[in-house]
């Protein structure tokens, strides 16, 4: 049995980082805020954005999807590419990407242009997450340092997504939708210009090819079973969506065993073999299912059923993602001391109350407030986990392959936060629609039961056309679907924390002799 630390060198450095490190790891914290900020603005901007460019309910949730898709595609592929060419120079690159696409979203015309742009957004996205995240390992080489690190960059996405409403609300309040998209210009033009005097570059000494024939695989398996999932949630057992995950699962597979006979794969299956980084892994998938599912629900009872404006609706979302940025911050310090299995599901069972807490929660004046106090329990979790959970992933590969450990974590959130946008969202769809066609079944408002039956935001768009006592109605049918989807998202996640405790039981405290020993000798791996 050979590891990939014993193989490469150990892990473990006692080097301290200095004012030049964690002067970089601010340069590092732009793009991270930016991709936070771009994920709540856009969920603050959907009812807007919604009633100029007249999206379908198809294209709508395509808006929100596209990005997540494209990003979870091509993170493996970036992170490999960044340990190859250089990243740093592969961030600068993405981040221009990124800038540039953004001015083309901000002034799409139709919906088509917007998921498009929303699409490359997501490819650019792919090279700024992977590289931010290795840049770190390769910075921090004392593992303290490193997960403090870590928890810094885990909480400067949440304060992005906690600035994300408050910027966009007051730029809704003034300007049109695209200048949500905007916000991007100024933080890219930032990046660019500190990049090269504060961040080091890094390659991978001994990197051969990128396999072209494992790209367009893993982008084909990604994306195939994505969409698949999609549409079964919506559709249901139909041919289509049945032959995307037939379609998904055999290139994975072929993905897999392409890996295992190259000299040098675009992803090193042994990194698998590690239980902590395995284990990290599923902890951050389910948890980011949970969360981004009910996330889109929670911003959109806010403006839809309680009627908040975009800007006070971003104020009321500051709460949640400040906790996150507690959280992010305080549990890599607690897991000095005490076990990162147990912090993590002691969080999680924890969040579990807020899934309760927005399972209750009505069509009355107290259910903003409930709504809140539950979704800052639910974000509570989040950030440990997004702390922790890299932490540990990152930590369990060698510095050569830190690019594509990086890679499979965000990989595995930004699917994550996909497949909970459209299962636990179609699911609400579900229900929402169940409810309101059973109300139109009595013949009321035939001429407007299409609209009704769509969605919750074109029911509100279509204001006085709307009988009386209707919009209240639908308004109840969307907060059904919002309670049930905490109610299954709840589940889960206690499950969660129950996996958490039991499979990285044997993870010590951080920095502690356990934990030292572990990263000196290197988690068995096969050679896959």
């Amino acid at each position: 049995m050979v590891s990939l630390n014993e193989a490469s060198g150990s892990r473990l450095t006692r080097h301290q980082a200095g004012i030049k490190e964690w002067a970089g790891l601010a340069v590092l914290a732009l793009p991270t805020a930016l991709l936070g900020l771009d994920v709540t603005i856009l969920y603050l901007a959907l009812p807007a954005l919604a009633a100029d460019l007249q999206p379908s309910s198809t294209q709508a949730l395509w808006i929100m999807d596209a990005y997540g898709f494209m990003i979870a595609g091509f993170l493996i592929t970036m992170g490999t590419l960044g340990d190859r060419i250089g990243r740093r120079r592969l961030l600068m690159i993405g981040a221009l990407a990124f800038g540039v696409t953004s001015v083309i979203a901000a002034y799409s015309t139709s919906a088509a242009i917007l998921i498009a742009a929303r699409a490359v957004l997501g490819v650019a996205g792919a090279t700024l997450m992977p590289s931010t995240l290795a840049l770190i390992s390769n910075m921090f080489g004392d593992v303290r340092q490193r997960a403090l690190a870590i928890g810094v960059w885990a909480t400067m996405f949440a304060l992005g997504m906690a600035l994300g409403p408050v910027v966009g609300g007051v730029l809704l309040e003034r300007f049109w939708w695209g200048s949500a998209f905007l916000v991007a210009v100024p933080v890219v033009a930032v990046l660019l210009i500190a990049a090269p005097t504060l961040l080091p570059e890094y390659r991978a000494k001994r990197s051969g090819r990128l396999d072209l024939a494992s790209v367009a695989l893993s982008l084909a398996a990604v994306l195939s079973a994505v969409y698949g999932v999609k549409e079964l949630a919506k559709l249901g057992l139909e041919p289509g969506p049945v032959l995307a995950l037939v379609l998904g699962a055999l290139m994975a597979v072929t993905f897999v065993r392409r890996q295992q006979h190259l000299d040098d794969p675009l992803l090193d299956m042994r990194l698998f073999g590690s239980r902590t980084f395995s284990a990290a892994l599923i902890v951050l998938l389910v948890g980011l299912v949970g969360v981004s599912g009910v996330m889109l629900l929670v911003t959109q009872y806010l403006q839809l059923v309680a009627g908040l404006t975009p800007l006070a609706a971003g104020l009321w979302m500051g709460p949640p993602a400040l906790m996150m940025v507690l959280a992010g911050i305080v549990a890599p310090l607690i897991a000095r001391r005490i076990r990162p299995g147990y912090v993590v599901g002691a969080a999680l069972a924890l969040s579990t109350l807020g899934y309760w807490l927005l399972a209750t929660v009505e069509v009355n004046a107290s259910g903003v407030g409930m709504a809140i106090a539950g979704f800052s329990l639910v974000y509570l979790g989040l950030g440990t986990i997004a702390a922790l959970g890299t932490d540990l992933v990152v930590g369990a590969a060698p510095a050569e392959k830190a690019g594509s450990a990086s890679a499979m974590s965000e990989m595995v959130q930004e699917l994550g936060v996909a497949l909970g946008v459209a299962l636990l969202g179609s699911l609400a769809t579900f229900v929402y629609r169940a409810q309101v066609s059973a109300t139109m079944a009595d013949g009321e408002a035939v001429e407007v039961a299409g609209v009704v039956e769509d969605s919750l935001w074109a029911t509100v768009s279509a204001g006085e056309r709307l009988p009386a006592g209707l919009l209240l109605e639908a308004q109840q049918a969307f907060t059904a679907g919002l309670n049930v989807t905490a109610t299954v998202g709840g589940i889960a996640i206690l499950a969660l924390a129950v996996i958490s405790i039991v499979s990285l039981r044997h993870v010590g405290a951080i920095g502690g002799e356990a934990q030292e020993r572990s990263d000196e000798k290197g988690e068995p791996c096969s050679l896959c």
